[in-house]
């Protein structure tokens, strides 16, 4: 197993002196800490589309040093192992330093086509950033993140890669609900991958430091790898920069609220500045359609992070990223240039996801408004998203029946009572298709590429979960081979797209989770 490494954030950003996990405030980019090993790596599951990324292919992900490597018993030549200083405003608050606390990047990978993937280990022990944690993570949470990178990716969502899954031997002590009851589980550590794992806290932190030489490096460094044409260009291109961050955030969270993704935990600190969906957590999936809900018990009082604001926290927390990198700029103009961005980005990015899950050309203020109302109808008739979206696109809408739709509802008293609002909504669609350009067959094709068949639930993940703490890791393979191909129907295969069973609607893991990991 090779891989070429070129360690820039090592090589371009100022590291802390004192190497090691000892917990302590630091004022660097980043310490340097090797993963502490663990009893037995055993391989449970890898991506073959992300290792092709860096050129590793069945044989390499054979090799007894891969399972060493991304369990964090071993070293290739070129690794550096170090984690990342950043802060961050969690629930609206600003929290100071908090760092990778459970994450250690071994090194920066150089693909065959020049790209460049910083290789990260989640769960890997412990770093300076860890305060009081273990810096492990446990098999759910690491199932959980392993298999939604992948299905994000598939699902055409900009996000973060996962490289493998690898068991550890040893078990971990979480409460799952900080309520008062730990138990041990199963540890495991995920080989993510992305070209930059810098988000909106790398530039907070020494923003409330007043260190602006830091956000100086920070940014020349992050300009030269990944925004390459804007790099030297001076003022104009910290503008142009910061304005493509704001748009590329706009056009990631449209791709949630298109699959009906729920991040769950937005503080900026788990915000990519590359436009990249990162950290999972506590996220979840809308099944019976609620804007007001989030998966995340943390939030479960004040709903922060509900599906329905996901686009407004975004641009709040691209506000505190344009107020730290105030210092760069001489006037306030450019900024508020590059806010006003991204609410052209999400205004044109809304309208083009009203167009595709509704199969029209394109959209206008009036269509939104008409995706707005049948929004409503959704969540009176407690209709799963996923599931209704892709009955509209496989009907006739000039013949559609309110009744037709009755077995993508999750409550038939909630189905009765809406059942006039949504024949009203379905004439009013079919009337509109009527005036769009796009025949029949257009418009189903159209549909069938924004809304997809399948998603990973939260209980399709949680049985995959149940089975791998058993030892059975085929449900696990199944459902990743399920979401390479989300829009496809895929024969045998109901089940995967099946809406909520009984058993799921309060079960915990399916309903809401914690940040325990």
């Amino acid at each position: 197993m090779q891989i070429e490494f070129d360690n820039s954030f090592l090589r371009d950003l100022p590291g802390d002196p004192e190497a090691g996990p000892r917990v302590r405030e630091v004022f660097a980019a980043w310490s340097r800490v090797d993963p502490t090993p663990v009893a037995d790596p055993r391989l449970l599951a890898w991506s073959p589309e992300a290792a092709a990324l860096v050129g590793l292919g069945a044989e390499d992900v054979a090799d007894p040093d891969f399972a060493r490597v991304c369990g964090g018993n071993a070293l290739l030549e070129g690794m550096q192992p170090w984690a990342a200083n950043y802060g961050g405003h969690q629930f609206g608050s600003w929290a100071g330093q908090l760092g990778d606390g459970r994450a250690i990047s071994l090194g920066e990978a150089i693909a065959a086509d020049g790209r460049r993937w910083e290789l990260q280990l989640k769960g890997a022990g412990r770093t300076p950033y860890s305060r009081f944690a273990d810096g492990r993570a446990v098999l759910r949470s690491s199932i959980r993140e392993f298999l939604c990178s992948e299905a994000m990716h598939h699902l055409g969502i900009p996000t973060t890669r996962a490289l493998s899954l690898v068991g550890t031997g040893e078990e971990v002590v979480r409460d799952m609900f900080y309520d008062g009851h730990p138990r041990p589980e199963p540890g495991a550590v995920v080989c993510r991958m992305a070209p930059s794992f810098l988000r909106f806290g790398s530039w907070q932190l020494p923003a409330s430091r007043g260190d602006t030489a830091l956000l100086r490096q920070l940014t020349d460094h992050v300009q030269r790898h990944h925004f390459p044409d804007l790099h030297g260009l001076g003022p104009a291109g910290d503008a142009e920069w910061f304005a493509q961050v704001c748009e590329r955030t706009a056009e990631m969270v449209a791709g949630w609220m298109r699959v009906g993704f729920v991040h769950g935990v937005m503080n900026t600190d788990n915000m990519s500045i590359l436009g990249l969906t990162i950290d999972y957590g506590p996220y979840g999936w809308l099944e019976d359609y609620d804007p007001g809900w989030t998966p995340n018990t943390t939030d479960a009082q004040g709903r922060r992070y509900r599906y329905g604001t996901q686009p407004q926290v975004a641009y709040w927390n691209l506000t505190r990223l344009a107020q730290a990198l105030a210092p760069l700029f001489g006037e306030a103009a450019p900024l508020e240039a590059g806010l006003q961005r991204f609410l052209d980005a999400w205004a044109r990015a809304e309208r083009e996801m009203v167009a595709g899950k509704l199969g029209l050309a394109r959209a206008g203020a009036d269509d939104v408004a008409l995706f707005e109302d049948l929004r409503t109808v959704l969540q009176a008739g407690q209709f799963d998203l996923t599931a209704f979206f892709r009955r509209l696109g496989e009907g006739d809408p000039a013949a559609d029946d309110a009744g037709g739709f009755a077995a993508v509802s999750y409550d038939a008293d909630a189905f009765a009572s809406a059942t006039a609002a949504l024949s009203d909504w379905l004439a009013r669609y079919a009337a509109r298709l009527a005036d769009d350009p796009l025949t029949a067959e257009q418009r189903r094709e159209r549909m069938r590429l924004a809304n997809p068949r399948y998603v990973p639930r939260n209980w399709l993940a949680q049985e995959a979960i149940d089975q791998a703490e058993a030892g059975n890791l085929a449900p696990l393979s199944n459902l990743l081979e399920v979401m390479r191909r989300p829009y496809e129907d895929q024969p045998g295969r109901d089940h995967y797209a099946g809406l909520r069973p009984g058993w799921a609607r309060d079960r915990a893991g399916c309903s809401m989770l914690s940040c325990s990991s």
